[in-house]
């Protein structure tokens, strides 16, 4: 199936002109989708839908700029190239600051350098991707890793304090992990980890953030989710891992609106999850209950 491409001008004339490019590469062939307006083009640039968009510089109004600055802060990823009609540094500058991979002056634009343009920006928006992948997943389970554990949380927390809902928080281990690496080897480890990364991603909603905390410790941020169905999904944990030959131990908490805080949930999940190791292991625990004595 061929690449989708959008085009977000107000100039039908610039709509046909592009198609009868399209027309004349050599190589990749595209599907292109012109829209004519800033409202449709953002709202059509945030699906997602699209390997890469041409952008004109005037809008109406409003310009492409900041489009693209708009798209930037809705999480758009898809690679951009500027059209502009004017020559002035300037634009091209802030086109590229803006978020821009490329510009292209209008009245310069033939089929080979359109076609060159599309393919340069969309290997380097490959590899950008790829990049932010990197910087955002623990290499082992391919989970979030902790620092963008750290932001989404902080994130999440703002969100329920805004609209007044519970914010769920699951920490959870593998039991015995150290025996399983001196008995097994790493190797036998790692697999373990990894199996724990995929029974926990089962166990959850799609809307809900799995990372690889440290170590052998997995988080969970279960968004809209109180005491009772943040505890479910840490059992639910528990139960899966114990079907693939091992057990892991849970502790949870989940606080709403105004009081909750990011710091205070890790240390109530991680006081739970310390009270699920002293009462046994393989089982999960909920912060409100209380510890027994010698547990934290």
């Amino acid at each position: 199936m061929p690449r989708r491409i959008l085009l977000i001008d107000d100039d039908r004339l610039q709509h046909r002109l592009t198609a009868a490019h399209f027309g004349a590469f050599q190589g990749e062939r595209f599907e292109l989708e012109c829209v004519g307006s800033y409202e449709e083009g953002l709202g059509r640039l945030l699906s997602g839908e699209h390997a890469a968009c041409l952008l004109d510089y005037q809008l109406g109004e409003r310009d492409g700029l900041q489009l693209i600055r708009e798209a930037a802060a809705g999480g758009c990823a898809t690679p951009i190239i500027f059209l502009t009609a004017e020559s002035a540094e300037r634009v091209d500058l802030a086109a590229l600051e803006a978020g821009a991979l490329d510009y292209l002056l209008k009245g310069e634009i033939t089929p080979r350098l359109l076609e060159r343009a599309l393919r340069y920006a969309l290997r380097l928006g490959e590899t950008l991707a790829e990049l932010r992948r990197l910087a955002t997943r623990d290499a082992l389970t391919g989970l979030l890793n902790r620092r963008e554990f750290d932001r989404l949380l902080a994130e999440e927390v703002e969100r329920a304090r805004r609209l007044g809902q519970p914010l769920g928080l699951v920490l959870a281990d593998v039991d015995h992990f150290k025996r399983i690496n001196d008995a097994r080897g790493h190797a036998a480890g790692d697999a373990a980890l990894r199996c724990l990364a995929e029974k926990i991603l089962g166990s959850v909603r799609d809307i809900d953030r799995v990372a690889r905390f440290g170590g052998d410790e997995f988080a969970v941020i279960l968004p809209a989710t109180e005491a009772a169905g943040t505890l479910e999904v840490a059992r639910r944990i528990c139960a899966s891992a114990a079907e693939a030959g091992f057990t892991v131990s849970a502790g949870a908490a989940s606080l709403s609106g105004e009081e909750c805080s990011g710091d205070v949930l890790l240390v109530a999940a991680d006081r739970a999850l310390y009270a699920a190791k002293g009462e046994g292991k393989n089982r999960a625990v909920a912060w409100t209950e209380p510890p027994r004595s010698g547990t934290p």
